[in-house]
């Protein structure tokens, strides 16, 4: 899965608020989150067209995570993503 993109769906809360609600974003390995065993204190925050989790908030702390590489140049929407990261205040 080295390099594959994904179309990321956003719920555009958290990190991803400003985020539009489709876009392409860059995954590197296949590590998954397993909606039977998420934690009730997580909200996702963004999924795959498949309906594999991509992005959580936790839901009383200050904590957001995303399963694909907002970094790599293959997510263009990915600067304004660590932005928000940088910037984000409950």
């Amino acid at each position: 899965m080295h390099g594959k993109t994904s179309v990321i769906i956003s719920k555009k809360i958290g990190i991803l608020r400003n985020a539009p609600v489709k876009f392409e974003a860059t995954r590197y390995h296949s590590l998954i989150i397993d909606k039977k065993t998420l934690s009730k204190d997580l909200v996702i925050t963004a999924e795959t067209s498949e309906g594999i989790i991509m992005g959580v908030k936790h839901k009383k702390y200050n904590i957001h995570g995303v399963q694909f590489h907002p970094e790599s140049i293959k997510t263009p929407v990915g600067l304004r993503i660590l932005k928000n990261f940088i910037n984000y205040k409950n």
